[in-house]
């Protein structure tokens, strides 16, 4: 099931459980896991792309294995609020996605997420070969952080 709206999509999930932070690039595909309790993003794992049943496949694989019970996929919206190709992009893997799962999915508009990777990257003194191994799931990270800290707003909000 595809929620639009993160109000939506929290009221599909069960009260704890992890949930997974996608950054869908064309090659990669960043992700990071939250807790079970959904308060820390982690950086988990890039996942080079080859098509998309063997991605989805190992995605999935993954989120098995630590008990996800939600993704959250980036969208890379335009700086100006615009949906572009990527966006379409990221809404059509999403679509195929949840055609082999019965997780819930939702967005989390990403812009400016690699960039924030990349400067936290920068202050840790980090090599470029290092930042280049790590961006896409510490972008993930931050894509999956916004939307817990969303959720949890919204908790606390009822």
């Amino acid at each position: 099931m595809i929620c639009d709206d993160p109000a939506d999509f929290a009221a599909t999930l069960p009260g704890m459980g992890a949930l997974a932070g996608l950054d869908l690039g064309t090659v990669t595909l960043g992700v990071a896991i939250s807790d079970r309790m959904r308060g820390v993003a982690t950086p988990v794992e890039t996942i080079k792309r080859k098509k998309f049943g063997v991605d989805a496949a190992k995605l999935l694989e993954l989120c098995a294995k630590r008990e996800v019970v939600g993704l959250v996929l980036g969208l890379p919206m335009n700086m100006d609020g615009s949906e572009g190709p990527r966006c379409q992009a990221t809404r059509a893997f999403a679509r195929n996605l949840e055609k082999l799962t019965p997780l819930p999915i939702t967005f989390w508009d990403e812009r400016l997420s690699t960039v924030a990777a990349e400067r936290a990257m920068l202050e840790a003194d980090m090599s470029r070969k290092r930042r280049g191994e790590l961006i896409d799931h510490v972008a993930a990270a931050y894509i999956l952080q916004g939307l817990l800290d969303r959720l949890a707003h919204l908790r606390s909000s009822t």
